[in-house]
């Protein structure tokens, strides 16, 4: 595959020779440095956005929000990878971002998307059993914001808690809804992807699960 690869929710991760793109508030104002100023000397971005406005701008990030319109043609991508955005979709709001990704990728395209594993989450609970530690790192549930700054950047930056969890199985089970072939688990640093290049297939390895599928004819 020589075509289009993109990199869908890359954050502050960018994959080289890939097109990247991303939804945070950071990117997209990283090109309007006055708009930038005023955010952060408000205290609405913190210093991790002000550091993604900054990988933004060099590695030519741009803004997209993929639920509703991956800005490219139809059939026009080879190769599409998401990493840790699709767990801060609701189930509604993920299915229209897969008929998007299937939408732009061309037949025989490869759609590979990278999750928090929650058979991971669930095999640690029942080892040790604490409930607190457990609900916590599912990251489902997220504190009010406090005070009338915290509620500010609530609502302008989002929320940035996970809204549905995955594991291997049920994650195959939603591509293959969305109408992808083949959805298949695949451990660490393995891919049916012709040409990776740079692209990272062992990202935050120690807490993912990595499923892969077909866009068919």
């Amino acid at each position: 595959m020589g075509g289009m690869r993109v990199n869908i929710g890359c954050g502050a991760t960018p994959t080289a020779g890939w097109t990247n793109i991303d939804n945070s508030l950071a990117v997209r104002v990283a090109h309007r440095p006055i708009v930038l100023r005023g955010l952060a000397l408000a205290r609405v971005l913190g210093k991790s956005s002000r550091d993604l406005a900054v990988t933004a701008r060099l590695n030519n990030i741009e803004f997209a929000d993929a639920v509703h319109r991956i800005p490219f043609p139809d059939k026009s991508v080879d190769v599409v990878y998401s990493a840790h955005m699709i767990e801060h979709l609701d189930r509604q709001a993920a299915r229209r971002f897969l008929r998007e990704v299937r939408r732009v990728l061309r037949p025989g395209g490869i759609v590979r998307i990278a999750a928090p594993d929650l058979s991971l989450l669930a095999a640690e609970y029942l080892a040790g059993g604490d409930a607190d530690t457990f609900v916590s790192r599912t990251s489902l549930a997220q504190e009010r914001p406090r005070g009338l700054r915290a509620r500010v950047q609530s609502a302008v930056v989002g929320p940035r808690h996970h809204l549905w969890m995955y594991d291997g199985d049920s994650l195959s089970a939603l591509l293959r809804g969305a109408g992808f072939t083949d959805a298949a688990v695949l451990p660490p640093g393995d891919t049916g992807i012709s040409d990776p290049g740079a692209l990272n297939l062992k990202e935050r390895a120690e807490e993912s699960v990595y499923v892969e599928a077909g866009c068919p004819g």
